[in-house]
């Protein structure tokens, strides 16, 4: 399946052209000096974030990614909203065409009109071709006649509501083999164990709940896209995975591989034991050995299993890293947007890459419970397992918490220490 060049038509076949482009709305609104009008499509400027990370490692693609650079760099956008995200995708990552797709026709002129602020003299407009084109289609049906008339992507972001994943399969046929795939879910209540059929159904993996539920959230929806991929002959790299309180919102960039992986190595089953608080990966060859290892004194009704899901690294150290780069070159990184800031959230990230890092985190307050003592300071804590050879660093996704290879055992034994020396 080889990646074809696109060629838009003068007159896209899902758009009209207008005769008179509308007159831009007054400026309500603004991210990282683009300005726009989310008009009365849904808006939240707490997911600015997410854009900035979106943007970032779209003008990192563009630039350093591709197989060729010099082709056009084609972003899609399939459930776009008011078109903010099609927009910064023009004006910051770059991109020499973006297809700016939502289903609600009666957004039409505030998309038409937040776009119509981006003007661009370029070989693409200058042999009549345009740089953004709007849609209003299902975005399952615009991402399948994508793939079947062989309009590949570089860039396709799927903001979607809830957690319907169907159109994952779609998504990953209109990708260009490289190409990054940014995918979307709302949905808490199947991350937190409330929802198993929906998770089982749209992902896959049947969720049941943990003490770590948004890390398994956004591991739920790479695992989904893990196993379309290799339903496709492909498989994914997950560049980066973020968790947002608001919403909460579960957000994932992957990168689309030729070839299938091994199929297994990252894609398994998560194991929890309420008893001692540890926590296990184990793989399809290990399903009905599942245990825990202090299971002689409990009852069976302790251990809590949830997959099948992705269990590998959830970023690209190497990635975030150039992503951290261009943000500083950029003037993002230390910059506080709506309570983020991008250096501390992509330091943490860079850190949680460590791939001797297990799935799942610990909360400071549960080794405090366990160990009987007051909670010591997260970074002291830290430090100690450090020092004692073991790999520990804070997590993006829960406040007061931390990942580590350090068995839960071992971190109550150094709790412990740090207070009696006190």
């Amino acid at each position: 399946m080889a990646a074809a060049a696109i060629s838009l038509p003068r007159s896209p076949p899902l758009l009209q052209p207008t005769r008179r482009r509308p007159a831009p709305p007054a400026c309500t609104h603004s991210e990282r000096g683009v300005s726009f009008d989310p008009g009365s499509a849904f808006y939240r400027s707490d997911s600015a974030a997410g854009r900035d990370l979106a943007v970032l490692a779209a003008t990192l693609h563009r630039c350093r990614g591709r197989p060729d650079p010099s082709a056009p760099f084609l972003c899609l956008d399939a459930m776009c909203g008011c078109g903010v995200r099609a927009l910064r995708y023009l004006a910051q990552a770059g991109a020499d065409f973006v297809w700016a797709n939502d289903a609600s026709e009666a957004l039409r002129p505030v998309i038409l009109a937040n776009l119509a602020r981006f003007e661009r003299s370029s070989p693409a407009a200058e042999a009549g071709r345009r740089s953004w084109v709007v849609s209003h289609n299902d975005a399952t049906r615009l991402l399948s006649e994508r793939y079947l008339r062989r309009e590949y992507f570089d860039v396709i972001d799927v903001d979607s509501f809830g957690g319907d994943a169907a159109y994952v399969r779609a998504a990953l046929l209109a990708l260009k083999i490289g190409g990054l795939l940014y995918l979307t879910s709302t949905d808490w209540r199947s991350a937190r164990g409330y929802g198993s059929r929906s998770s089982l159904s749209s992902y896959g993996a049947y969720v049941r709940p943990m003490p770590y539920p948004n890390e398994v959230g956004l591991r739920m929806v790479l695992g989904g896209a893990a196993r379309e991929a290799s339903l496709l002959g492909f498989h994914i790299t997950p560049i980066f995975s973020y968790f947002a309180y608001h919403g909460p919102i579960y957000r994932v960039m992957v990168q689309l591989c030729n070839g299938k992986d091994d199929g297994i190595s990252n894609y398994g089953f998560i194991c929890h034991c309420k008893s001692c608080g540890q926590s296990q990966t184990f793989g399809f060859d290990e399903l009905g050995q599942i245990s825990c290892g202090c299971t002689d004194r409990t009852d069976a009704d302790s251990i809590t299993v949830v997959g099948p899901l992705w269990t590998g690294p959830l970023h690209d150290a190497s990635f975030l890293t150039e992503m951290l780069s261009l943000a500083n070159e950029w003037g993002w990184a230390c910059t506080i947007e709506n309570g983020v800031t991008l250096e501390k959230l992509l330091g943490m990230m860079i850190e949680e890459s460590d791939p001797r890092l297990p799935p799942g985190y610990i909360r400071l307050d549960e080794i405090s419970r366990r160990a009987k003592v007051n909670s010591p300071p997260l970074g002291t804590l830290i430090n100690s397992l450090r020092k004692e050879g073991f790999s520990a660093c804070r997590s993006h996704i829960g406040a007061n918490t931390i990942k580590t290879n350090c068995p839960i055992a071992s971190c109550i034994n150094v709790a412990r220490d740090i207070r009696n020396l006190r």
